[in-house]
This record gives structure tokens, sequence and C-alpha cells, in this order.
């Protein structure tokens, strides 16, 4: 008769599998903040006290081909990347450029003032500016 062991021999080992599968199971699954990693396009998004500042890195995109949309505090960038053509002798060894639909999500902050939103694409980099409203930018108040 065979006893095993109740615990892997290498119980460090087997930890570091179960969290590389969990980071691997999370890293694609998308969120209502769009991909957490490897995301196309890929983006940055910052905040000063007057606005909310959102860099969409998006080389080689017709800028008429990407929407931006906002409903309900919910900024969308979406659009689609044309797969270039391959000559037809051609062999390709490596292809690692993203070709399809993509659409990413961004929920704004609940000061955001979603009919003041500015967009703008220059180099491959789609610039959105969403300024805060008014009342919630910050302000000294004088003491008398």
């Amino acid at each position: 008769m065979y006893y095993g062991s109740l615990f892997p021999r290498d119980l460090f080992a087997e930890l570091d599998r179960l969290q590389r599968d969990m980071q691997q199971a999370f890293e694609f699954f998308p969120s209502i903040r769009g991909l957490a990693r490897g995301g196309f396009p890929a983006m940055n998004v910052g905040s000063t006290p007057k606005s909310v500042e959102i860099y969409v890195f998006a080389p080689g995109i017709d800028p008429s081909a990407i929407d931006v949309q906002v409903e309900r505090g919910v900024l969308t960038i979406a659009g689609e990347r044309k797969a270039e053509e391959i000559p037809e002798q051609a062999t390709v060894h490596i292809d690692e450029r993203y070709a399809g639909r993509f659409r990413r999500v961004v929920t704004l902050p609940d000061d955001a003032d979603a009919n003041a939103i500015g967009a703008k694409y220059r180099d491959g980099v789609l610039h959105i500016s969403v300024p805060r409203k008014e009342a919630a930018q910050p302000r000294r108040i004088a003491i008398q």
C-alpha cells in the first residue's frame, strides 16, 4: 500500500506555481477598468486637482476610426486597427502588432464634468482631458 504525502514535496514551488496561475488568470480578465495588463491600446490615466488626464497610445490608427463615448460616468474608447497586408511569398517569423477591434473602459470620478471632455490625437497618442466640476475643485477659504 502506498501512502502519499498530504503536501507536495516542495511546498514553496507549488505555492509559486499557484501564484503564477492566479496572475495569468487575472491578467487578461476584462473588468470595468479594461484589461489589467497587455491590453491594446496601452493607456496612462492620471489626475490633477482640476482634471483627469488619459493618454491612449494608438500609433498607426486613423483618428476617425477611434470612437470615444461617455455614459453614466464611464468613458469608453473603442476602434479597430486593420491588419497589414503580407505579400504572398513572405514568411512571418514574429507578428507582435495587434490587429482587430479593441475597447478600453475607464470609470470616471463622480466630480468629472462629462459635458466638457476634450480629445486630441497627435503623433499616435490620443489625449483625453476630463475637467472636474468647479464645485469640486479645491479652493482656499479666507479667514476673517
